[in-house]
């Protein structure tokens, strides 16, 4: 396993290499991958089982680690079933709840150098007196006997 990523965030790339040749160093080919801070277990892993199952057979010995990871997820592995179904579960979009209901909206405050409104709205208001009677309202009937 040739240790990639960086600091508190490792990523393992699992390689063919020469047992002479340092752990990150020159690889002949990589085969997998190891990323640990995945949240499901079983999704954690992924070989590529031809290439494994090559290298396996020209007599490529496997560190201890690696030879865990075949057990559970080489070409006769035991827990491919459950690999497959947490690869599928990874790849779906993610589900984002929506936001919640704002409860309280706070009001901004007065700019004490700014301007008192203008009394331009009052100013376009009909007055109450010419307005129009509504339908179904009583209206003032004259008074009798007076002339005018």
């Amino acid at each position: 396993m040739k240790l990639m990523g960086r600091k508190h965030r490792q990523f393992f790339r699992i390689c063919a290499v020469d047992s002479r040749s340092p752990r990150d160093g020159r690889v002949i080919e990589e085969i997998g991958s190891y990323d640990p801070k995945i949240p499901d277990i079983d999704a954690r892993v992924v070989l590529n089982q031809d290439r494994l199952a090559y290298w396996l057979g020209v007599g490529a010995k496997p560190s201890v680690h690696v030879a865990t990871f075949i057990k559970k997820y080489g070409p006769t592995g035991e827990r491919l079933k459950e690999q497959t179904e947490a690869r599928d579960r990874l790849s779906l979009p993610k589900v984002v709840p929506p936001s919640p209901e704002v409860l309280y909206v706070p009001t901004p405050k007065p700019d004490p150098n700014a301007a008192p409104p203008a009394p331009e709205a009052a100013a376009t208001e009909a007055p109450a007196a010419e307005a129009t009677p509504t339908e179904g309202a009583p209206t003032e009937a004259p008074a009798e006997g007076t002339a005018g």
